[in-house]
Order: C-alpha cells, then sequence, then structure tokens
C-alpha cells in the first residue's frame, strides 16, 4: 500500500501530526493522534468485511488516516476540523497518486465524519464509505474504560459505553 506511506510520509501530514500533537500534549482523553487514525481504519476495515460494502482496503485506510488532520487549524483558527481537513486531504491525496473519484469520496466522508447520514442501507458507496468512518471513529472511542471521563465534554448519549467489535 504505497499510497499510505506516501500520505504518513508527506511532509504537510507529518506536520499537521506534531501541531496536533503539541495542541493536545495536556488532554486527557480523546487524542488525535496516529493511534486513533489506525484503530479507526481498522474498525473501519473490519465493518467492511463484516458488512460486504467492498472497499478497498488503502481507501479505507487512507480516509482514516486523514480524518481528524483538520484539528490543527481547529485549534488555531477555531472552525471545523471536518471542513479544514478535507481541503487537507484534497492537497495530500493529490500528491499520493489518488484518482479523482478516489479523492472525492474520501474527502466526502471527512467532511461528514461527524454526523450520521440517515437511512443506513440506501446510500450511495460515496455515503456508505461516510458512514463507515462515523461509525469507527465513535467504537474507536474507549469511553467505558476511560480514566478522565468524568471531565469528558461529551454527552452521555454520545459516549462510547460498551465494547465493539
Amino acid at each position: 500500500m504505497e499510497r499510505l506511506d506516501q500520505i504518513f510520509h508527506h511532509p504537510l501530514y507529518q506536520s499537521l501530526l506534531r501541531k496536533i500533537e503539541e495542541y493536545e500534549v495536556h488532554r486527557p482523553f480523546c487524542l488525535h493522534d496516529l493511534n486513533h487514525f489506525l484503530d479507526t481504519a481498522r474498525i473501519m476495515w473490519i465493518l467492511n468485511l463484516e458488512e460486504k460494502k467492498g472497499f478497498e482496503k488503502e481507501m479505507i485506510y487512507a480516509t482514516a488516516l486523514l480524518h481528524d488532520l483538520g484539528r490543527a487549524a481547529q485549534y488555531e483558527h477555531e472552525i471545523s476540523h471536518e471542513l479544514a481537513g478535507k481541503e487537507i486531504a484534497l492537497k495530500i491525496l493529490g500528491d499520493c497518486g489518488f484518482l479523482e473519484e478516489e479523492i472525492d469520496w474520501i474527502c466526502y466522508a471527512i467532511s461528514s465524519h461527524r454526523k450520521p447520514i440517515e437511512g443506513e442501507g440506501t446510500e450511495s458507496p460515496k455515503e456508505e464509505l461516510a458512514f463507515l468512518l462515523y461509525r469507527a471513529d465513535k467504537i474507536s472511542r474507549k469511553c467505558y474504560a476511560c480514566k478522565a471521563a468524568k471531565d469528558c465534554y461529551w454527552p452521555m448519549e454520545k459516549r462510547n459505553l460498551t465494547i465493539e467489535n
């Protein structure tokens, strides 16, 4: 998966990973780091296989590796990280040899990963990818075992309080 290595080694990707790490150095919960990105990717891949969605592994991993990179812009400029992330993904994916349709689908998933898509099962493939990301992102959070849960700003109904996948 050469293109995934290109994403990871891309100077913009590395720069933003470091910035997010600096901003979150004292954050006690829900870090947006490589571990979170890979957890999300692996869960997306499992869901993809279990539900026979048919997405290629590289597409799944590229989506997950890029989905929260906009956090740096959110911390610096108070803009939504999903919209900033879409713009970042456009730059990185174009440099890493992704096709126009792949870029479109990945950017759509990133830009909509914080809201569920209604009517699961009736979505276009692009919406299916976005819904996989949304679900995997939430499942990856280990709220049920978080030592900082009492300080979390997430409402209880959004927290992942059970072990899934």
